[in-house]
């Protein structure tokens, strides 16, 4: 999986896993940050929107995953039946009007009591109308990879709130270019895999 399809570097975890010496523990893990980011955009590839992919990861103060989510339609409206653009006349034949953003869907499909003191980490900074969720939810602190809608009232509003709030928000920067999920690499037992049907 590439984060924002940057090119490979010398940093770069490449699916292959080192073996250390007997009794050694690894050192080329990633690091938490990596992880739940890395979670968030393995998300985001189940979102079927054909322009903006988004998921989101809450995580509570033990380091657990507590919720997940991407954007996508409610429950129950299928996702071949839906608008999907964003450029028709017609408000009501936009996505707008119904896609649930990744923060919504994470927080909605919490595993725990409640997502008070976690952190999410969401692939796009959140618009306002996720902002008072999360701010409502009792999220502490919001780590975000890309912020390419600043500029937008929606993304401005958003930060006037969070900051209000005292919810900290901080920007993930990858320490590696990207993350490559080989099933192949773990097989230990050198069975031979078929993909299931």
């Amino acid at each position: 999986m590439a984060l924002n399809g940057r090119p490979t570097s010398p940093t770069t975890l490449n699916g292959s896993i080192s073996h250390p010496s007997q009794g050694e523990a690894r050192t080329d893990v990633l690091s938490w940050d990596s992880y739940f980011m890395a979670t968030a955009f393995l998300s985001a590839m189940r979102s079927k929107d054909p322009v903006t992919q988004v998921g989101a990861v809450i995580v509570n103060r033990q380091k657990r995953i507590v919720g997940i989510g991407y954007n996508g339609m409610p429950r129950g409206c299928p996702d071949d039946q839906m608008p999907w653009g964003k450029g028709h006349e017609d408000p009501c034949e936009n996505k707008f009007m119904y896609v649930c953003h990744a923060e919504m869907n994470a927080i909605l499909s919490k595993n725990a009591a409640d997502v008070e003191n976690c952190t999410i980490y969401v692939a796009l900074f959140p618009c306002n109308e996720c902002a008072k969720i999360i701010i409502q939810a009792g999220v502490r602190e919001v780590v975000y990879y890309s912020d390419k809608r600043n500029d937008d009232p929606a993304t401005r509003g958003s930060k006037r709130m969070l900051s209000q709030a005292g919810v900290q928000f901080r920007q993930f920067i990858p320490p590696e270019s990207q993350i490559v999920i080989d099933f192949h690499v773990i097989d230990h037992d050198s069975r031979s895999l078929t993909p299931a049907q």
